[in-house]
């Protein structure tokens, strides 16, 4: 993006985004059109006198979060020829989302200051607690074995680590967890 177009943004469009809080609120890698028709947004100041000057016209978001805090995101755009994004790349931002959240934490120190009480879940490492993600689905050691494309037997030794650094015994304790803190 042009530099002086990223000062606007910082400047004035920050604060006359039309999309920011409803792609906050989904909690969850989104495309804009799923929060807003795009025909809606071409009609909009953001739009016209931000993003078209790049040349940009189709968006996805996904928001980091630790607990109830957001700590970040990640908003990628492109341009109209390309086509909007589609579930493929939601796919793909929900496997990253872990790390990326990871990425932040360790930034910003621990993000243990702005968080009156730190998660236990920020003790897993990105597979666990993706892991720890895929059993408060309630997916079986199987299906999660499919999922990351390894064994078994390496999804199991990943769930004991994840009831050890957790201090629970049951996959229940684990869903009970997450779901606090997610």
């Amino acid at each position: 993006m042009d530099p002086k177009n990223l000062a606007a943004y910082d400047s004035y469009f920050q604060y006359h985004d039309p999309i920011t809080f409803k792609l906050q609120a989904r909690r969850e890698a989104t495309l804009v059109t799923q929060v807003m028709p795009q025909r809606e947004l071409m009609r909009t100041e953001f739009f016209n006198d931000f993003l078209a000057r790049d040349g940009l016209h189709w968006g996805v978001n996904a928001y980091s979060y630790v607990g109830d805090h957001n700590i970040g995101d990640v908003r990628i755009w492109r341009s109209r020829k390309r086509g909007n994004f589609d579930t493929h790349t939601l796919g793909l931002l929900r496997l990253i989302e872990p790390a990326f959240t990871a990425a932040l934490v360790r930034a910003d120190g621990g993000a243990g200051e702005t968080i009156s009480t730190p998660s236990p879940v920020l003790r897993l490492s990105v597979r666990e607690l993706e892991i720890a993600r895929m059993i408060a689905d309630d997916l079986s050691d199987k299906e999660i074995a499919g999922r990351l494309g390894v064994e078994v037997s390496t999804v199991r030794t990943h769930i004991k680590r994840v009831f050890a650094k957790l201090g629970v015994r049951r996959r229940s304790g684990v869903a009970s967890l997450f779901a606090r803190w997610r």
